[in-house]
């Protein structure tokens, strides 16, 4: 048995009909020519020699007496990858709108917490000959960099697959009562312990937050003032809605030359550029939906708390809000913005890795949190409070060399996430093979075409390129230019 942390926990009491918890990430693949064979067939066979390199998979939920506590992992020795690995046929004429559809049909559907909670499809029909390829896997499994590192087992980094080491047998676990209940009370016994030593550390950490310029510890007031401009609430938008089981998806890859030489130029970090595309973006859609708030959006970024060599298959990563600076029209200058103030951020979050728990108890915490989950999506709470965030932006470093699976180059790599009451679009970027891979997922109730979301992306690059270039100077005219010399 292996207990799940508060975070895993949490993301499985959290999830509603109109809430799913599972993450994913949209693929697709290039066909060596004269393949033969079915590419689904070709996925179950290899998915079952694989198995047993990555444990995460054949996991399933045994749930606590009365789910007084969080559930735990056991192993599930009967894996039935006829149901994990299915085909999916997009609609004529399979164009990438087709394929984006019908992903973000599948996105909608919860996963069965009877089974292991993961799910391969395979899409056909495209018209580009190119094979999709979709991974649904619950967050109560794995964040973003757990999930690269199960993309490092799942594909392989040549046509030609290397040798693997061949598994065992897995007998399925099926834990009693006691042992149940003595593993919850042991984990959370501990977990008490390792809260309380840590709390003067944590207070020290609010005091950053919260405190005056100057009083941050490794801070200056100038940092502190970029830092408290994430602080507070953003504005009220048409992101910020109650949502239903619905959702839209857009996928868009961006050249990552281009992202590093603007990175280079202005002084700044590659997700700071991401961040002020993205603010580029939401100013556009913003404006045909409603207007641009005079009040900047607020995004909330996830951290990762990955300590390095960290291969746990688990969540470690919090959330910080980083201001957009939406209300600042020309694009340098929003970008500047963006850089010191999700600078500010990292900056605190760097000093505070060894302090934000990424476990806490779970006693209770079943009840709590799926009582308080159907509270606020039956309330409609979402559509009258201020938003504590308006977006969710998330940038994961992936693979850097090209993958393969059957034999089939991998072209494309798009993510897909999390969207919530009052938060209906989630922007995630994984880099690839030399491209940045924006997906854009998005409840219908908020974005009722995604694909909006793309093109607004593709002419804020353009916006931020053409402004980034150095101007040609000045040609000299009248007076000044009479007063040169005659050769």
């Amino acid at each position: 048995m292996q207990a799940l942390s508060g975070v895993d926990g949490a993301f499985l009491h959290l999830e509603t009909t109109q809430t799913p918890m599972h993450v994913g990430s949209l693929h697709l693949f290039v066909r060596p020519p004269g393949a033969r064979g079915d590419f689904a067939t070709a996925v179950r066979r290899l998915m079952k020699q694989r198995l047993h390199l990555a444990p995460v998979l054949t996991r399933r939920l045994a749930t606590m007496p009365l789910q007084f506590a969080n559930p735990v992992w056991v192993e599930d020795g009967t894996v039935d990858l006829d149901w994990h690995v299915q085909r999916v046929a997009v609609p004529a004429p399979g164009t990438q709108a087709e394929l984006e559809a019908a992903v973000a049909r599948l996105h909608a559907e919860r996963l069965d917490r009877e089974r292991p909670l993961w799910r391969i499809w395979v899409l056909e029909g495209l018209a580009s000959g190119e094979v999709g390829y979709y991974v649904q896997v619950h967050h109560a499994l794995l964040d973003g960099k757990a999930g690269v590192l199960l993309a490092q087992t799942l594909f392989d980094p040549s046509p030609e697959p290397p040798p693997r080491p061949r598994g065992k047998a897995r007998l399925a676990e099926n834990p009693g009562t006691l042992a149940l209940a003595a593993t919850a009370l042991a984990r959370d016994a501990g977990l008490y312990v390792k809260l309380a030593r840590q709390l003067p550390q944590a207070l020290q950490l609010i005091g950053t937050l919260f405190g005056g310029p100057g009083k941050a510890p490794g801070g200056t007031g100038k940092a502190n003032g970029h830092l408290r401009e994430n602080l507070g609430f953003g504005p009220k938008t048409a992101l910020n809605v109650p949502i239903g089981a619905e959702r839209s998806f857009a996928a868009v890859s961006l050249p990552m030359d281009t992202l590093k030489a603007l990175a280079a130029a202005h002084e700044a970090k590659l997700n700071d550029i991401v961040l002020a595309l993205c603010s580029g973006m939401l100013r556009r859609w913003l404006a045909a939906h409603g207007g641009v708030p005079k009040k900047p959006l607020l995004a909330s970024m996830p951290i990762s708390l990955r300590a390095s060599g960290d291969q746990e298959f688990t969540t470690k990563a919090t959330l910080s809000l980083v201001n957009l600076h939406t209300d600042i029209a020309n694009p340098l200058k929003r970008l500047l913005a963006i850089r010191d103030a999700a600078g500010a951020v990292k900056s605190v979050a760097k000093r505070a890795r060894g302090v934000i728990p990424t476990d806490f108890p779970s006693l209770g915490a079943p009840w709590l949190l799926q009582g308080l989950a159907s509270l606020y999506g039956a309330s409609g709470l979402a559509g009258t409070l201020p938003p504590l965030a308006n977006v969710v932006i998330s940038n994961v470093p992936g693979p850097r060399e090209p993958l393969y699976l059957a034999g089939a180059r991998m072209t494309s790599y798009w993510p897909l996430s999390i969207v919530e009451h009052g938060i209906g679009l989630n922007i995630t970027v994984m880099s690839y093979a030399g491209e940045l891979g924006f997906g854009f997922t998005a409840a219908q109730a908020a974005v009722a075409d995604a694909g909006e979301l793309r093109a607004a992306l593709l002419e804020a690059l353009d916006e931020l390129v053409a402004a980034s270039r150095p101007k040609p100077p000045r040609k000299r005219t009248g007076t000044a230019a009479r007063a040169l010399p005659v050769s």
